[in-house]
């Protein structure tokens, strides 16, 4: 005998698999959004922590910047400072030097033959006049500051014979030039 069934198990079995395949479409299409939703928490936690270290840096580097500012200043009035103190020493250096070529020069002056009467400096020229016994006596005296140390040349500017009270005396002037440092 045969036999029918006629209860609807095709449709049944259709309706389960068809159930089955919803949920687990469903249930793929939530895992799938939750896994979105937890990249997007994770990158949006990683962005913040990047910002924060950005923002971090930033201030550590304006503070550096500051210091490094800071540091270039004191370069700059250290090196004002030292320049300063070398023109401090080299005038400490050179503070006596006049009075001693003065001085120096007070003593190559014959004393009976030679009388200075005006001695003026401009940068490196000592301009000497002064009157003299005699040709010969000015000639000595021109060859004695030719041989003084800071003297690097004499030029006899002029030389003329003059009378004062009575007695010829020959008056003369002398352009020198003095060597570097002193």
């Amino acid at each position: 005998m045969i036999k029918i069934n006629l209860l609807p198990y095709r449709e049944k079995e259709k309706k389960e698999n068809l159930s089955r395949q919803i949920s687990i479409i469903v249930g793929s299409v939530v895992v799938f959004i939750l896994l979105l939703v937890l990249v997007h928490v994770n990158m949006t936690s990683a962005i913040s922590n990047l910002e924060t270290k950005n923002k971090e840096a930033e201030s550590s580097l304006a503070i550096l910047n500051k210091k490094i500012g800071d540091i270039e200043k004191y370069k700059r009035d250290k090196e004002e400072l030292e320049q300063k103190l070398e023109v401090i020493v080299t005038l400490e250096k050179n503070r006596l030097a006049p009075v001693k070529i003065l001085d120096d020069l007070a003593m190559l002056v014959p004393t009976k033959s030679i009388w200075l009467t005006k001695i003026t400096q401009k940068d490196n020229r000592l301009n000497i006049e002064g009157n003299g016994r005699d040709n010969i006596a000015v000639a000595n005296f021109m060859k004695t500051i030719e041989n003084f140390e800071p003297i690097q040349s004499v030029d006899l500017i002029s030389a003329k014979r003059v009378e004062i009270a009575g007695i010829t005396f020959q008056n003369f002037n002398f352009s020198c030039v003095m060597k570097r440092g002193f």
